[in-house]
């Protein structure tokens, strides 16, 4: 077999620009006796890679939406950084192979990165970018007390907002979406992108980016609960999670353990509680 090497010219994904979320593309619609030729909006999808220090160490698959979110939420919630003030430069490079989000680190936290392994590519927002051992993917966050307290209609309210605050997925029926509401339901941040963990790691990016406790709120996501999405927000000291799919075995072990309430099947105006129900008055 010979062994092609294409350049950006001739590269069919190269050479896009990766710079709007979503495109129009052409289709053809069928039914039992039709065929209609249309148009139809479908979410972008992007290799973005995170560069610590001038050495690449993960490629995530990605919407190209608030970025800077991104690279935050993901240095903090994979233990990169201990805190977004630890990001010391944070440059978006768009090419036409992708997009990088070049970061300086302390040399201490670049040290710790030469134990993983690096250059990785993932599946979309795989949620275990860069990790070599199950050690690493089982760790533990500290156990959270009980701050929060919230009503079972601030989940209500911070459900239907949620809904409608998802402009990427209204448009193409394809993206994710996290959101981060305050004790009283009212939702202050909501991120999209193509993958789970990158929407959720965008929001608690831009609430460490603004200087806003996210132990304060509480998260909703448009998708299971898995063990990874609960590790995440517990490490941000987020105290409940809220899921509209139901979550893992793992993932429910996990919040025990760890002090999160776990929602699953949040969805109108009922859903169960998994964990630590005590927070939901």
């Amino acid at each position: 077999m010979e062994l092609v090497v294409a350049t950006v010219a001739d590269h069919a994904l190269m050479g896009l620009g990766y710079s709007e979320p979503s495109a129009e593309v052409p289709l053809a619609r069928l039914t039992d006796d039709n065929t209609t030729e249309t148009l139809a909006t479908v979410a972008e999808e992007v290799p973005i890679a995170l560069v610590y220090n001038g050495r690449p160490y993960v490629v995530v698959m990605g919407s190209p939406l608030d970025l800077e979110d991104l690279a935050v939420g993901f240095s903090l919630t994979e233990g990169v950084v201990a805190s977004a003030g630890d990001i010391r430069r944070l440059d978006v490079v768009r090419a036409s192979h992708g997009i990088e989000l070049q970061m300086e680190i302390a040399d201490d936290d670049a040290a710790r990165l030469d134990e993983r392994t690096r250059s990785m590519a993932s599946r979309t927002g795989c949620g275990l970018c860069g990790i070599a051992s199950i050690d690493d993917v089982l760790r533990m966050p500290a156990r959270l007390n009980h701050t929060l307290d919230i009503t079972r209609e601030a989940m209500w309210s911070a459900l239907d907002a949620l809904s409608r605050e998802q402009t990427l997925n209204n448009q193409t029926n394809t993206a994710h979406a996290a959101g981060w509401a305050t004790s009283d339901g009212v939702l202050r941040v909501v991120r999209e992108d193509v993958g789970r963990h990158n929407a959720l790691d965008k929001v608690l990016g831009a609430l460490a980016r603004t200087n806003r406790r996210a132990a304060d709120g509480f998260i909703l996501i448009t998708s299971r609960a898995s063990y990874e999405m609960v590790q995440k927000a517990a490490l941000c000291g987020v105290e409940l999670v809220a899921a509209i799919s139901r979550p893992t075995g793992l993932a429910i072990r996990l919040a025990v353990a760890s002090g999160v309430t776990l929602v699953g099947l949040l969805r109108g105006r009922t859903a169960n509680v998994h964990s630590h129900p005590e927070r939901i008055t």
